[in-house]
């Protein structure tokens, strides 16, 4: 028999599921009115803002995945078996001949090889495969109201906006992963206003429909980062027996 407190419990919980929804959606609706005038000093028109946030709703599961993102939470060679296996080296030289012209006019212009242009396609998107499947302005307008770094997601969001605004990319097509990550090599907003490029020439930067664009895009990405096509893309480092790693992290950098 099933006992009064655990009836009540059961309760609770279920009358405070919609009660928690209802509060996330009238805080996100405040926190959307105010987005629209922050949106409006970044360069984003009014009535692109009422077009394209009217129907929005918060994504609460997107805030979960803030502290569990795989790159830092599984083991290195754990995360590079599932991303770099026999198959995907195959379909990479497969690419490689099929778009041989395209890179070839991309290594010439940005200086970085084909071979590694397709390893970054690979690697983001399996070749086109996996653009991941959620919109973007749902994403990033929930993590600029919910959850740590808002500031920097806001900043996301807006550039998203402007790039619907200029017509680059249809909005249904803005799918992409839950930090709004998006195209074949999952640019973030702000890097596909900064080093996008029109390769094929339709006065569109697409990194979603045209892989000259993104091909292009991805090398013009490496040059400004300062790819040195006369070195290597990495080294691997032993570590001595016993090393203090208290100073090691990505946020501690370290001469050669």
């Amino acid at each position: 028999m099933t006992s009064r407190p655990l009836l009540l419990a059961a309760a609770l919980v279920a009358f405070s599921l919609p009660l928690s929804a209802a509060a996330d959606e009238a805080a996100f609706a405040s926190c959307l009115a105010k987005l629209r005038g922050e949106a409006a000093a970044k360069g984003v028109r009014g009535d692109t803002f009422d077009t394209h946030a009217a129907a929005l709703a918060p994504d609460m599961a997107v805030i979960g995945f803030l502290d569990a993102q795989p790159e830092f939470v599984t083991p290195i060679w754990d995360y590079l078996a599932a991303l770099v296996d026999e198959e995907r080296v195959a379909d990479g030289r497969a690419m490689l001949a099929q778009w041989q012209e395209v890179l070839a006019e991309v290594e010439r212009r940005y200086g970085v090889d084909a071979e590694t242009v397709v390893a970054v396609w690979g690697v983001e998107s399996n070749y086109g495969r996996n653009f991941g499947s959620r919109p973007l302005l749902t994403s990033l307008s929930t993590l600029s109201c919910f959850g740590r770094r808002q500031a920097f997601f806001r900043g996301e969001f807006f550039t998203t906006l402007k790039i619907l605004q200029e017509g680059h990319v249809a909005p249904e097509r803005l799918t992409g992963s839950w930090a709004g990550a998006f195209g074949h090599t999952q640019f973030m907003p702000s890097t596909f206003m900064r080093l996008a490029v029109d390769f094929d020439g339709d006065g569109r930067r697409d990194l979603i429909d045209s892989v000259p664009d993104a091909l292009a895009s991805t090398a013009n990405f490496l040059k400004r980062a300062g790819w040195r096509s006369t070195l290597p893309w990495g080294f691997e480092v032993r570590l001595p027996r016993g090393m203090d790693t208290s100073d090691a992290g990505r946020r501690n950098k370290q001469p050669m």
